[in-house]
């Protein structure tokens, strides 16, 4: 079985999505040791944003060396998806939405033929079977419910892109208001890892 953990936090060691993703990795390591783990830091190894050099080239036009390097980086990011049965995501929420780090790793997930083709009923999501577990964090609250809940495009979002690809079996293990003050950041985180717990159980 193959996991691929992946980080998009810019907060370093004050990360709460980090301290989540890295929890739920090492409860499902817990359970099962034959997990073969593939870890990618966002921001310590960010992809570029697309570019229209980049896609002329996945058409098989001409690319210069920058170009080229940026579609090899491309298609490792697709192999390492494709192969992975879980996929842990650290996806902090920063102004209502995820992280671009994470936006542009995304980005080069979603290509016809891979991950989801076109039908004649319309798109057809390729990668049924995969399960991912989305480390979720935000400052406010911002779950079903609250007054702000209609500004959440960072959940939403990542729900829809992957129930787009097919992916039914979505998780989230969130920690809310983590910025309203320490007694109620040490509550969420808690009560996030002891989600975690069970999902890994």
């Amino acid at each position: 079985m193959k996991l691929l953990h992946i980080d998009s936090s810019i907060a370093g060691v004050g990360s709460v999505t980090r301290e989540l993703s890295a929890e739920i990795v090492a409860l499902l390591k817990g359970a099962d040791k034959s997990w073969n783990v593939i870890y990618r830091d966002l921001v310590a190894e960010p992809l570029s944003h697309l570019t229209g050099g980049y896609l002329a080239a996945l058409q098989g036009a001409p690319a210069d060396q920058a170009v080229q390097a940026d579609v090899g980086a491309g298609l490792a990011v697709m192999e390492d998806f494709l192969a992975a049965d879980v996929i842990v995501i650290g996806a902090p929420m920063y102004n209502f939405g995820v992280p671009s780090q994470l936006k542009a790793w995304i980005d080069r997930l979603a290509v016809p033929g891979k991950t989801f083709s076109y039908g004649e009923h319309g798109p057809v999501g390729l990668c049924k079977g995969k399960k991912v577990i989305v480390a979720s964090a935000r400052g406010g609250i911002f779950s079903a419910g609250s007054p702000l809940a209609a500004l959440d495009h960072q959940e939403s979002y990542l729900l829809s892109f992957f129930g787009f690809l097919g992916i039914a079996e979505i998780s989230f293990v969130r920690a809310e208001g983590v910025a309203l003050g320490p007694v109620v950041r040490a509550k969420a985180i808690a009560a996030a890892k002891e989600h975690a717990a069970k999902l890994a159980a």
